[in-house]
């Protein structure tokens, strides 16, 4: 992908998690580190934050200022205190409406559950945000989708050249 490093923040949104108890942000973790072992270092920054909105909203804008790709993990479901997509809509610039398809396809090809997901995503500045369920074992499913887009994605909002990239998937 590039010299420069990948930058992931991870946005754990619960109001009963601590570092101890999340298991999400090390499922997810792994996957990102398993993935770009040897073509891409990675850099993470973690948090957690409560069920608020305005909490989500102010850790999203300072992640963004650093970060290439922020993924939430928790609070999009049906529960009244699930607010994360209301969150990520305030900040968000522009909706990427093809990425939620993808991910909701994905996800109701695993389990009728994934109907239940609120999961938005969208482009803050630079930065790529997307919310992931809070559970685990739906972490690979979410990872399967964004993994092959992402390098070309964040080439695209660094604003880095990509025409051999777009050479390549048109087979020349």
């Amino acid at each position: 992908m590039s010299d420069i490093p990948l930058r992931i923040a991870l946005l754990t949104v619960s109001d009963t998690r601590d570092p101890k108890s999340d298991l999400t942000a090390p499922a997810v973790k792994v996957c990102i580190q398993e993935s770009f072992s040897n073509e891409q270092k990675v850099e993470f920054q973690y948090d957690i934050v409560r069920d608020e909105k305005s909490d989500i909203v102010e850790k999203l804008r300072n992640f963004s200022k650093t970060a290439d790709v922020i993924l939430t993990l928790g609070g999009t479901g049906f529960g009244s205190r699930d607010v994360t997509p209301e969150a990520t809509l305030e900040v968000i610039e522009r909706r990427c409406s093809g990425l939620e398809v993808a991910l909701h396809t994905r996800s109701l090809e695993e389990t009728p559950m994934a109907a239940l997901s609120r999961a938005v995503a969208g482009i803050y500045g630079n930065t790529l945000i997307v919310n992931f369920p809070g559970s685990p074992k739906a972490v690979p499913t979410y990872w399967k989708v964004l993994k092959p887009i992402l390098p070309h994605g964040v080439k695209l909002l660094r604003g880095n050249d990509v025409t051999e990239d777009h050479a390549k998937l048109q087979g020349k």
